[in-house]
């Protein structure tokens, strides 16, 4: 396979971008984003690529020009794949072109939202990307109309991409050459830490894998949050069960960010389908 990635300028291109999130996002979705918006936001320092199979857009990510303390920002609004090429690297690949698009902007930061309870995404945003969070928004997008939400809340992480973080170059490196930099010498990463964190839920697993043992009043210097990976699957086969593991982990991720800890890592056990976030005390 061999995949090829560019900017879009062109009218025709953002037509594509839009029936690309139509299928993305399924059927009956109508929170796109139009062809006009494209259009003034790409000319005024918006970041869209996309990445195509031979002639067909197969995925992009599109990120909007903002302001946070006075400074320059971009908010990354979407990344989108086809579900036949996700295990492909493409999102990872735009992820990290959009980081030079706007390190060529000159600016240090970009952010964006994502559903704490998606395990991959984590693994993408912390693992290979070196992300932080400190914010948990409730029902940031309000009820949406996507199939893949189900009418669960929208609650969701800003994610802070601090690109020029030496943090951030070494994961990028170190995802770039199978865990280890350039010289074969393996990257010392945050989750080594993870296995003093104290935990703050656990995942029953007599029967469905159920939120349990939830303690909101821990004081170590770092606790783990559990999630079970295929919440995807979740909205759709157990809607009751999903929403029960958003209430749970809004009530923890929001508890302990109010404390003062912020979410620096995750770990994900594909084995046991399950992943932790470690959240470290600030300061």
């Amino acid at each position: 396979m061999s995949l090829k990635y560019r900017d879009l300028t062109s009218l025709e291109e953002f037509a594509q971008v839009v029936e690309l999130e139509r299928s993305i996002w399924g059927p009956g979705y109508v929170d796109v984003v139009p062809v006009p918006i494209f259009a003034i936001t790409v000319m005024r320092g918006g970041v869209l690529v996309g990445a195509f199979d031979g002639d067909r857009m197969i995925g992009f990510v599109y990120s909007v020009a903002g302001i946070k303390h006075g400074k320059p920002t971009q908010w990354s609004h979407m990344l989108g794949v086809l579900p036949e090429f996700r295990n492909d690297g493409v999102g990872h690949h735009l992820k990290l072109l959009q980081r030079e698009r706007t390190l060529a902007m000159g600016l240090d930061l970009i952010e964006w939202t994502y559903d704490p309870m998606q395990a991959l995404n984590a693994h993408l945003n912390f693992t290979k990307l070196g992300v932080v969070v400190e914010e948990y928004e409730i029902n940031v997008y309000g009820t949406s109309n996507s199939p893949l939400h189900a009418g669960n809340p929208t609650d969701r992480f800003v994610a802070e991409w601090n690109i020029r973080e030496p943090h951030v170059a070494g994961r990028l490196a170190r995802s770039a050459h199978g865990g280890r930099d350039g010289g074969g010498v393996a990257i010392p990463v945050r989750s080594h830490e993870s296995s003093d964190a104290v935990a703050a839920n656990t995942i029953a697993r007599a029967g469905l894998p159920s939120c349990a043992d939830v303690n909101l009043n821990l004081d170590a210097r770092r606790v783990a949050v559990q999630i079970p990976m295929g919440f995807t699957e979740m909205l759709v086969d157990d809607p009751a069960l999903a929403l029960e593991w958003r209430m749970a982990t809004r009530e923890i991720f929001s508890s302990y960010f109010a404390r003062g800890y912020k979410a620096v890592d995750f770990i994900l056990d594909r084995a046991n389908r399950r992943g932790a976030y470690l959240l470290v005390a600030k300061g």
